[in-house]
Order: C-alpha cells, then sequence, then structure tokens
C-alpha cells in the first residue's frame, strides 16, 4: 500500500505552487485576458486551446477536452501517481514532505520490462562513463576526444563514456544482476547471433554518448569508432523506450534555457550540439539521424515560438534546413536560419573561427525565413541567364505572395527590383496575379475540407438541451457558493439531475461542503476519484457565468431540470395509453389521457 499523504499536506502542497509555474515547465503560455493559452501538450494542434485558469487553479482543454489541476496534469502527462504527483509538486514549492519514499509505487503506466530497459541503460551510462574517466581501459579513448577539442566539462555534462573493446562484457555484466536477457536484447543492448544463438555486445571499444528522453532518463546510445572502423557512427535501435523521431537530443538540459531565452537552436545531430554547448549555445537540440518529424516540431513548438536552424552547409544540410524552416514557420514558430560557409558544420567553423564568432556572426545573425528562401532558390542558377533569372523570380513571388505582412511584401519586392533593376510596378502586377491564381486554386481545394469542418464543426458543436446547459451552469453556480449548492440541493425536492455525470458530481460538491471546505475548483478535483469527473468539472469551471445568479435564473433552471423528467414521463404514459387502447379498455385509455394532458399543462 502507498503511504497516505494527509490531507491538509495536500492542501500545504496545492497552496504552496502556481498551476501557471508547474504547465510552464511543458508548455509555452501566453496570457490573455484572465488566463493563460497554450498548445495542449495531450493532442496534436496549431491552434493554441489548451487554457489554464490562474485564479481557479486548474486548466483545461476545448480540443481534446482534458482537464484538471496541478496534480492532476502531472499525472495525466507525466504516468505519475497521485503520491508521486504530491512528491514533484512539494519539491517545486519547497514544502516538506516527510514521506518515505519506497512507499510510493511507481507510475502505472511502466510496465516491469520497461523498468528494467530503463534500469539497465541507466547502469550502463553510469558505467560507460566511468571507465572513460577513471581507467587506463578508457585512456585512449579520453585523449581521443580531448585532441578534438573536447573538454572534461562537456564530457561531464553529456556523460559521455567508453565501451570495452570486448564482445560480451555488457552481456554478462547485465546477466550477473539478474536483467532478462531477452528484454536486454528488445532494448538493443546486446545482439543475438543467429549461427549459435549466443550473445554479444552492440557496443564495443567506441566513444559511448547517452540519449536522454524529456525527464533525463537514459533511452539509447549513440556509439562512435574510435578509428577507420564502420559504421562510423553506431546508434541503439527503435526500441519501446526509444524512438528516434520522437526525440531531440539535449532536450531535457535545454529546455530551461530555451524558456529564459524565448529561444531554441535546431541543430542536425548531438555531435553539432555539444560542440556548440562548447561555444556557449546551451539551448540547442538536435534530430537524432532523422529529419525533422511532426513529433519534433510539436515537442518544440509546445515550449517555444522562436527557433534558430544551424545546419550544415552543404547540399544535404541546406535541403534539410529548407524542409524543416517550412514545418516550424507552418506550425507557427518564428523561423530563422543560421548561415555557415559553404561546406561547413559547427564544430568545423567554431575549431577554425572560435565560439565567440560562432555565437555571433552565425548564430545571432541568422536570417529570416524569406531571407533564406531567396537564397535557397538561387543554388544550381545562373542568374546571369535570361531563362534562370525569369524562374527565379517566379519561384521567389510565389514565396513573397505568402507572406502575410504587407510591409514584409513590399520589403522583398524592392529588394528584388534593385538587385535586378527591375520595374516594381511590374513585380507588384504579377505577385498579384500569382496571388489571386494560388488564391483560386486553393478555394477549390478547400471546398471539400471546409464542407468536412463544417460537418465536424456541426457534430461537436451540437445545439445542447435545455435540461443539459442548465444543469451546467447549476453546477457551475454551486462550485463557486456552498449556499447556492444547498439551496439547488432543497430546490430539487429529493429528485436529481438528469445527466448522471452531472450528479455524480453534485453529490461530490455537497459531501465537499459538508466536509467543512470552502469553494475551490482546485481543490475539489483533488477530493473526486474519478478521472472523467475531474475533466468534466474543470470543463464547467471555465464557463462564463454571471458572478452572482437572480432568483429568477434559478428557478428557471430547476424548471428545465424537472420539464425534461416531465417529457419522459408523458412518452411513458402515452405508451401505456396505446396499450390501453390496444386491449380495448378505453376507460383506462382516458384516465391516461386527462393525466398526460395534466402533465402539459405543468409544463
Amino acid at each position: 500500500m502507498a503511504e497516505r499523504i494527509a490531507e491538509e499536506k495536500v492542501n500545504e502542497i496545492r497552496q504552496a505552487v502556481d498551476i501557471v509555474d508547474i504547465i510552464s515547465d511543458y508548455v509555452q503560455l501566453k496570457k490573455q485576458g484572465r488566463n493563460y493559452f497554450g498548445l495542449c501538450p495531450f493532442h496534436g494542434e496549431n491552434t493554441p486551446s489548451f487554457s489554464v485558469s490562474p485564479d481557479k487553479q486548474i486548466f483545461h482543454c476545448f480540443g481534446c477536452g482534458a482537464g484538471g489541476n496541478a496534480f492532476s496534469f502531472l499525472m495525466d502527462l507525466e504516468g505519475y501517481s497521485f503520491q508521486e504527483a504530491a512528491v514533484k509538486l512539494a519539491e517545486k514549492g519547497n514544502v516538506e514532505l516527510a514521506i518515505n519514499a519506497s512507499a510510493i509505487p511507481s507510475p502505472k503506466s511502466v510496465p516491469p520490462d520497461i523498468k528494467q530497459m530503463l534500469e539497465a541503460h541507466e547502469l550502463l551510462r553510469k558505467f560507460y562513463h566511468h571507465l572513460l574517466v577513471n581507467t587506463k581501459d578508457g585512456q585512449h579513448a579520453l585523449e581521443y576526444l580531448l585532441d578534438r577539442g573536447f573538454t572534461m566539462e562537456s564530457i561531464g555534462k553529456f556523460q559521455i563514456g567508453y565501451s570495452l573493446k570486448s564482445w560480451d562484457f555488457v552481456y554478462k555484466f547485465l546477466e550477473k544482476r539478474n536483467f532478462p536477457v531477452e528484454v536486454m536484447e528488445r532494448a538493443g543492448l546486446i545482439i543475438r547471433r543467429e549461427r549459435d544463438g549466443n550473445y554479444f555486445d552492440r557496443f564495443r571499444d567506441r566513444i559511448i554518448f547517452p540519449i536522454f528522453d524529456r525527464s533525463g532518463n537514459t533511452i539509447a546510445f549513440s556509439g562512435r569508432s574510435l578509428g577507420d572502423e564502420e559504421p562510423k557512427y553506431l546508434n541503439s535501435p527503435e526500441t519501446p523506450i526509444f524512438n528516434k523521431s520522437k526525440i531531440l537530443y539535449n532536450f531535457h538540459l535545454a529546455r530551461p534555457q530555451i524558456k529564459k531565452l524565448q529561444q531554441a537552436v535546431l541543430f542536425e545531430g548531438f555531435a553539432d550540439v555539444i560542440a556548440a554547448d562548447r561555444a556557449g549555445i546551451e539551448n540547442g537540440v538536435g534530430t537524432m539521424g532523422t529529419s525533422l518529424t511532426a513529433d519534433h516540431v510539436s515537442a518544440l513548438r509546445r515550449n517555444v515560438q522562436s527557433i534558430t536552424i544551424c545546419y550544415d552547409a552543404d547540399n544535404a544540410g541546406i535541403e534539410a534546413a529548407y524542409r524543416a524552416a517550412n514545418m516550424l514557420s507552418d506550425a507557427g514558430c518564428q523561423v530563422r536560419v543560421a548561415l555557415l560557409p559553404d561546406g561547413m558544420d559547427p564544430d568545423d567553423y567554431i575549431k577554425k573561427f572560435g565560439k565567440e564568432k560562432f555565437h555571433h556572426d552565425v548564430i545571432d545573425s541568422g536570417v529570416t525565413l524569406m531571407a533564406f528562401k531567396l537564397l535557397y532558390f538561387r543554388r544550381g542558377k545562373r542568374l546571369h541567364d535570361e531563362g534562370d533569372l525569369l524562374l527565379y523570380i517566379e519561384e521567389v513571388l510565389k514565396e513573397i505572395s505568402r507572406l502575410e505582412k504587407a510591409v514584409e511584401r513590399d520589403h522583398y519586392l524592392r529588394q528584388l527590383a534593385n538587385e535586378f533593376s527591375l520595374s516594381l510596378d511590374a513585380l507588384k502586377e504579377q505577385q498579384k496575379q500569382i496571388y489571386y491564381a494560388e488564391k483560386r486554386m486553393d478555394k477549390g481545394q478547400n471546398n471539400n475540407l471546409a464542407k468536412k469542418q463544417l460537418v465536424y464543426v456541426e457534430q461537436t458543436n451540437q445545439l445542447k438541451p435545455a435540461y443539459y446547459t442548465a444543469e451546467r451552469r447549476l453546477i457551475a453556480h454551486m462550485l463557486r457558493d456552498s449556499d447556492i449548492a444547498f439551496k439547488v440541493q432543497g430546490l430539487l425536492q429529493g429528485n436529481t439531475f438528469n445527466i448522471d455525470e452531472h450528479q455524480a458530481i453534485i453529490t461530490y460538491l455537497l459531501g465537499f461542503y459538508e466536509n467543512g471546505h470552502m469553494p475551490d475548483p482546485s481543490a475539489f478535483i483533488n477530493f473526486i476519484n474519478d478521472d472523467k469527473l475531474k475533466r468534466t468539472v474543470a470543463n464547467i469551471e471555465m464557463m462564463l457565468i454571471n458572478d452572482e445568479i437572480t432568483e429568477q435564473e434559478l428557478t428557471d433552471y430547476i424548471k428545465q431540470v424537472f420539464n425534461y423528467q416531465k417529457m419522459l414521463k408523458i412518452k411513458e404514459k402515452k405508451i401505456e395509453q396505446k396499450e390501453a387502447e390496444r386491449q380495448k379498455d378505453f376507460a383506462k385509455a382516458a384516465l391516461i389521457a386527462m393525466e398526460i394532458i395534466q402533465l402539459r399543462k405543468s409544463l
């Protein structure tokens, strides 16, 4: 059994933390009116529908329906138990929590084999690092790194290590510590030889770079060969704990700096991230041997809006930067592109020109996305050739047409006119032609999409029955005033709400008030045991209602609740009436008809 945390201590923790601070560690929030809005971390979206109320200390997503308080946010997002969430929040709020850590259960969402994979990776990370920095076996690998500009500080920060030149050391090392062989094979740490069924280590005589998830757990490794051995980099395979399309290298360390600077720098790989970090760029993240994915974009967009891309200045790097820039821009990010001399990568530049020049002349001097596109479209074209020049101008005008701000469009049109001695009026005319041509095309393509969206909106925003809205508005007022709650209870005269979920909420709420609690949405959410009800309470709390409810409003809402019950009764009576008529019991049918008339009058 998990050790129970006293209610008084839970309340102390709740009052010591601000839900905006807690959620800001995961979501980039912007204040709009009294609330904060951002991109929901529970489902993918480009338009913020995730709302956080500092007054009520609750959150709610109008897109997917997620909602709750600081405790339920951590429980839903991180898979924590209530006790684990309380410990995390107590640390954040500097609340002393005398609880035995071993009594806190692991998150229910982590199966035993996943837990073993994480523990094995963590153990090996420490072991590989120890081999590199503290043993003779790793001395040659340490000298190799130091000769290439790595510092001991950098090696420690990124926990770089070394794997022994042995075929089965890790296999035996893990087997002795009772890690199941099958699980370690699935984790990508050892490989089964088909010829004889024996196991051998995946990483041998390599520099080891640990890969961490956003919480700082070791989930994979990348091993660099010390000589000419191929492959130069050997990475962990995709496993239940490592998906390279979702992982950004160094995200767990860079996130505080990203939040502080309100900017992230995106690199192509971990080697560039580490090199840039040595140059003082601590807000850098990198993809793991893959192109930027929608999951990467989503993770970045939730945390920051301004992103600088710094990819290699070779053909592949420029193409990758162009694709990444468009993806980030489409997701609503403000994108700049840091330009390197032809053929150079960040590490090359830093070694040749120094970290200060890299910081100021490359990262801080990044160009706008449109300026980068002007350079991108020049590639492979001979602009002194009339055909290539006209093709270039048409490509650029298409991009200019997509700019939202008139000032930006004017700026780049003038730049184009000045550079090639062209008529500004002619460029503006052609740009307008392209704009309207693309608009007509988009309109045709979007007609079906618009129809689908309209159907979706109609389905999700159907006008709710009067009794449904009445019950929700009553609950909203009951949540804010205990006197109203007990008054509604009296007016119901022993009847219940029509929606079971609504009745369950007011049953909890009346118990909450009877226990001596004052109105407090966040505290009430902790009082509820059902996750679905917690989300519904958060949704109702976000409703816009008057600060006070008049007697007339109260009467009208209660009337709507009763009317629906009477309508159901009328339906039942109609069925009884038809049955009486079928059996030719016309006297009974007439009595039932009178009852129906009376019920209708009472409506």
